[in-house]
């Protein structure tokens, strides 16, 4: 028997009872759709089995890439034929059991919202953002997936509203620029743009992975992955947040100091043209 917040429900309600809810045995990945198409699908997908695998948790032999793209396909046209918007689909441990599961099998979830925005928005608005120190993550494998343990990111995210920030960048154990509470972090100087490596323990995140692979091929640009203190942060030209539903967002106030966005727009055009040729 569960009493949820004054009322009774059967103990093997599946809401109350999965290993998600219950331990945060889960992952989860967030997905943009244009047009029913669905954006670096292969990428999400092999980061979907890559964290499957880190967590033991068994692949079944039908979760295969069509599998899952129809299954959201499904799921998006009983909201709109021709869908555009976001979709997280998340993957939890079955079965009963304590820390130790007794089982190892899956049970995915698909969540679709739609949206009126479909390509990447080139940010104009204010965009303030500072240090969260109050917590830091971990420096290790496990903070690079996705799984659905994001405390720090909540408490984080209300300190940035109670601060009036649109966002807080998050340190690691050594005290490390790491991430965004939403996402990966670049900063740029002139040609040069650098983003930590995931040794940081930052989200091994696709837009991350994207941006990496297109500023390789566009010339005049060099990018790096290597770590940096805090302290290089205002010393920057430009500060990115990038994830795989906004990507690209200019940061445009670290404290006291103003930051352009030139080479950030560049960028969004660059992955804009990418998405409508998808």
């Amino acid at each position: 028997m569960i009493n949820y917040n004054g009322n009774f429900k059967d103990q093997s309600s599946d809401d109350f009872n999965n290993r998600g809810f219950l331990y945060g045995d889960s992952i989860f990945e967030t997905i943009k759709i244009i047009d029913n198409r669905i954006i670096f699908w292969e990428e999400h997908y092999l980061r979907l089995m890559s964290s499957m695998r880190i967590l033991r948790i068994e692949i079944p032999n039908n979760y295969t890439p069509d599998f899952f793209e129809n299954e959201i396909k499904k799921t998006n046209s009983k909201l709109e034929e021709v869908f555009s918007g976001k979709v997280r689909l998340t993957i939890y441990r079955a079965g009963a059991g304590l820390y130790l599961p007794e089982k190892n099998i899956p049970v995915f979830v698909i969540n679709s919202k739609k949206t009126d925005q479909k390509l990447f928005k080139i940010n104009t608005e204010e965009y303030k953002v500072d240090l969260f120190k109050d917590y830091q993550i971990q420096s290790n494998l496990i903070s690079n997936i996705k799984t659905n343990n994001r405390v720090i990111n909540v408490i984080g995210s209300i300190y940035a509203k109670e601060n009036d920030l649109q966002n807080c960048i998050l340190l690691n154990d050594n005290k490390l620029v790491a991430e965004f509470l939403n996402g990966n972090i670049f900063i740029v100087n002139k040609n040069h743009i650098k983003t930590p490596t995931t040794s940081t323990g930052c989200l091994d995140g696709i837009m991350r992975k994207m941006i990496i692979d297109l500023i390789n091929k566009v010339p005049n640009y060099e990018i790096e992955e290597k770590d940096f203190s805090p302290y290089e942060l205002i010393s920057s030209d430009e500060i990115w947040v990038t994830n795989s539903i906004s990507g690209i967002i200019p940061v445009t106030q670290y404290r006291r100091k103003s930051f352009s966005n030139k080479v950030g727009n560049i960028m969004i055009s660059y992955f804009n043209k990418k998405v409508t040729e998808f």
